[in-house]
């Protein structure tokens, strides 16, 4: 069904089963069998840092780098998180420690799965020409 402009607020229950207010977002006009995305707020207790490890350039036109993101779940439950890497020219992966897939032409994406109170690393390895 159609949605209109406004703010959404999401609850959810808790051990009690009282209702917790977990966040809110602002959407747009939105027609039916439109998807839409709410951002609830930042993680406070699920964190990652990334860094790139080495880069080369292959000519003129194009480079090879390693990326490594560290994701840290202080949680003490398991958590899911997607972690989205822009990229832009042509691109390919060569190699990655977890599965990916590509969202777009400019975007390639993790599912990552963490354990309640873990640190995983992914890494991956890109090739990219621009000219």
């Amino acid at each position: 069904m159609p949605l209109p402009k406004g703010t959404w607020r999401v609850y959810k229950s808790d051990a009690s089963g009282q209702k917790q207010f977990i966040g809110e977002d602002a959407i747009e006009h939105t027609p039916r069998d439109e998807r839409i995305r709410i951002k609830l707020g930042e993680a406070f207790d699920v964190v990652a840092d990334r860094s790139e490890k080495s880069w080369r350039a292959l000519s003129t036109c194009g480079s090879e780098s390693e990326w490594e993101i560290t994701l840290r779940n202080h949680k003490d439950s398991p958590e899911r998180v997607e972690v989205d890497e822009p990229v832009e020219g042509d691109w390919e992966i060569l190699s990655a420690s977890l599965p990916f897939s590509k969202k777009d032409s400019k975007t390639f994406s993790f599912d990552v799965r963490l354990a309640p109170r873990s640190e995983t690393k992914l890494t991956y390895r890109v090739r990219v020409r621009w000219c």
